[in-house]
């Protein structure tokens, strides 16, 4: 593949898009210049705002349905109220399997246009429903979010989450006795009238309260960790052959390396520290769900008025009336906020778990600072010819 592209005179050449993409993809946006995180940004932001027209489609549909007034459904749904629960059943689906259809499009101009297209059709939503302000402030964040390079970390981290559901099972294993303590929890009284009485805001306050300590925790032992390795230049003998099939695989080894900016450093750090609290997410959401079915089992209302001393029957959530007690939907939430903080801490300060969890990120992350000084190094070969010839190959 031919990785270095003619420009007209005084212009700088660079690697082709293939390089670019494939730090992207991997979220490491920083790794590439400004000029190149903003390259291609309608092709790049078509997935993200496919899936949101997809939703506004699903939103066009609800209100077309409700003329924008609230529902209420008692007894046995009407036609109508059940067109308005499948609507919202297949909204996230739908954004889903859109994004994921538009992003494996390797066609440039399709991906243009679609993006085009999407727009057009949040437009038109906005202008229907009234929201045209809003719609406008959605498409900006994600032509800034990606043109920053923030998008793309967001996208590899929803990867990262998305892969981590086939290791879930053996992260949970090695966490079972750190996750039962939380079963002591869920049978305590005094904090089930804790749950029955916190407000929202500060439900959210203690669990951004917790996962900040236990982010503070993972993000703190992997600078540790992976400190030799971005200030060291050493290559190991394996790493070149591991770009096989990549677009640095013709690219040079060079001498004269490029010590890692700041922004590149910090970008390291949080890629691994992501990837490992994704895993640990998994299992906390997953935690959040057995108690969660646990309750709706062995809660009767008799005992969760003894334990609560009042009962509600239900529990808004995001604008919708559910028929689930607002203090068990508390409890579990809790309970997922401690077992996210708990496994963190023991994930931190776990030989074994590095080893087979850590490990093979960091190895991996290695093979990429390899590509990155292969990609920069191409970088100013090129400037090179163009300042020597007034071209580029």
């Amino acid at each position: 593949m031919e990785l270095l592209r003619g420009r007209a005179p005084g212009r700088r050449a660079e690697p082709g898009a293939a390089a670019e993409s494939w730090f992207l993809q991997r979220g490491l946006p920083f790794v590439l210049t400004r000029r190149a995180r903003w390259r291609r940004l309608w092709a790049r932001s078509s997935p993200m705002l496919a899936a949101y027209a997809a939703l506004q489609a699903c939103i066009l549909g609800l209100y077309l349905i409700t003329g924008g007034h609230d529902v209420e459904i008692r007894g046995e749904p009407t036609t109508s109220e059940l067109a308005i629960l499948v609507l919202l059943a297949l909204a996230l689906p739908l954004m889903a399997v859109v994004g994921w259809l538009v992003a494996r499009s390797r066609h440039r101009k399709t991906r243009t246009a679609i993006a085009a297209l999407s727009i057009l059709a949040v437009a038109c939503v906005g202008v229907i429903v009234g929201d045209v302000v809003q719609e406008a402030v959605v498409v900006a964040a994600v032509l800034i979010l990606t043109g920053s390079g923030i998008g793309s970390v967001l996208g590899w981290a929803v990867r990262m989450m998305l892969s981590h559901l086939a290791t879930v099972g053996a992260l949970a294993v090695r966490a079972l006795p750190v996750v039962l303590l939380t079963a002591l929890v869920f049978f305590n009284t005094y904090v089930w009238l804790m749950a029955a009485t916190i407000s929202g805001n500060r439900l959210a306050l203690a669990m951004a309260f917790l996962v900040s300590i236990a982010a503070a925790f993972v993000t703190s032992a992997t600078r540790e960790r992976v400190r030799p390795m971005v200030q060291s230049a050493t290559v190991p003998p394996d790493e070149p052959e591991k770009l096989a099939g990549t677009p640095f695989a013709t690219m040079p080894d060079g001498s004269d390396w490029a010590p890692l900016k700041k922004s590149e450093r910090l970008n390291v750090v949080f890629v691994l520290a992501v990837s490992q609290l994704a895993q640990i997410m998994v299992v906390a959401v997953v935690t959040i769900a057995i108690y969660l079915i646990l309750g709706l089992i062995v809660l009767s209302p008799e005992l969760l008025n003894e334990w609560t001393h009042t009962y509600k029957s239900s529990a808004t959530v995001l604008g919708f009336t559910l028929p689930v007690p607002d203090s068990l939907i508390h409890m579990t939430l809790f309970l997922g906020a401690l077992t996210f903080m708990y496994i963190s801490a023991r994930a931190a300060g776990d030989a074994e778990y590095r080893s087979e969890f850590l490990d093979p990120l960091i190895d991996d992350l290695q093979t990429t600072l390899v590509a990155r000084n292969r990609y920069q190094g191409a970088a100013g070969l090129a400037v090179r010819r163009v300042d020597g010839t007034g071209t580029s190959d």
